[in-house]
């Protein structure tokens, strides 16, 4: 269980005996970087790349941080993922706006959806943009954390893409037949910055199954089953054949089916990863920008003030707690399981990414 308030630069579901590395932050930048650039990518997606997992690392989101460096290798060298390429902006023949990722990691896709998206609802009130045709997104919550920024209320869906990512048992099943269908809400919230809500509907992200693989770590109870429908807490078991459970039983699972329906039926079959369909609407429309946040102020402070339950440090609110984190992990090294760090500086020498670094453990 992760315990709300955590205090520590790793907020993590890998077991606490997972060995750990401190890491400078701007040794782990650079060699991602150089990572990504011997791979193909242009220099300016390698650094908003590189800068974006190490800004989910310091919001305490392990599992979209910078060992994620060693799944896009893995995906430009089977091909799963073409590098040199950047998303393009399209209207379809009804007049929708999309990106095209064109086959591409999808972190750059994102933010051009969501610049585009949050500049029309702006405008207009209310827009919606999808995207097609990408690879892994990123942290969705720094997306939603923009567009609140500008006053607006996004809704970020994804899903499809199963024949690729059997990752999640559908509810009352034992085999693995969905994806993990994310969801993200962010809308402007009260002193302490926006409210992002920013889940998987399984029980965790397949980062966390797949990094934690790396990391030679444990997950916790009610995250996997093995290939018979056991409980597991190894990783290892959904490679041979298991399956991420869903969050929080049928919920999750209807959550799941939603999403299925909007990115694969609605959308058209995800050709690459996932599709997504990102919604914004312009707060403004309801209420001032210094009222909204006075109400939602008032709403927010009573339930960080609400006596924590055992086992717990605090009542967090949604998105202030990655927001204190990056506070709290500005000016820390990265706290990267030992494993992991070793695979990502085996890759750079093999490389040849320069990988003389300022490391204690």
């Amino acid at each position: 269980m992760i315990r709300q308030g955590c205090q520590t630069m790793t907020c993590s579901k890998y077991s606490s005996d997972t060995r750990r590395v401190q890491v400078d932050i701007e040794t782990a930048r650079r060699i991602a970087k150089g990572v990504l650039g011997a791979k193909g990518c242009p220099p300016d997606i390698t650094v908003e790349a590189a800068d974006h997992l190490i800004d989910s690392d310091l919001s305490g989101v392990e599992s979209h941080g910078v060992w994620r460096v060693l799944q896009y290798a893995g995906y430009y060298d089977s091909g799963y993922l073409t590098a040199d390429v950047r998303p393009r902006l399209e209207q379809n023949a009804r007049g929708a706006w999309l990106v095209n990722g064109c086959g591409g990691i999808g972190i750059p896709a994102m933010t051009l959806a969501s610049r585009n998206v949050v500049t029309r609802a702006k405008d207009t009130g209310m827009a919606a943009i999808a995207l097609q045709h990408v690879g892994h997104t990123g942290r969705l919550g720094a997306f939603a954390e923009y567009a609140a920024g500008q006053g607006c209320l996004t809704i970020i869906i994804g899903g499809g893409g199963r024949q690729n990512w059997r990752l999640v048992a559908p509810y009352g099943g034992r085999k693995a037949l969905m994806s993990t269908n994310p969801y993200c809400i962010g809308v402007p919230g009260g002193n302490r910055g926006p409210v992002i809500v920013d889940f998987a509907t399984s029980a965790a992200a397949a980062g966390w199954v797949y990094g934690a693989k790396v990391a030679g770590a444990k997950l916790p109870e009610g995250v996997l089953i093995d290939r018979d429908g056991r409980p597991s807490t190894d990783p290892q078991a959904y490679f041979d054949g298991g399956a991420i459970l869903t969050a929080g039983g049928a919920k999750g699972y209807a959550l799941a089916v939603a999403a299925e329906m909007i990115a694969e039926a609605m959308l058209g079959p995800a050709t690459t990863e996932c599709n997504w369909l990102m919604l914004a609407l312009d707060c403004g429309l309801y209420q001032k920008p210094t009222r909204l946040q006075e109400l939602a102020e008032e709403v927010l402070s009573e339930l960080r003030d609400c006596p924590p339950a055992p086992g717990f440090d605090q009542v967090d609110v949604p998105g202030e707690r990655e927001a204190d984190a990056r506070t709290r992990n500005r000016n820390r090294p990265l706290e990267l399981p030992s494993a992991t760090w070793g695979e990502i500086l085996r890759l750079a020498h093999d490389l040849g990414v320069e990988t003389d670094a300022p490391n204690t453990g």
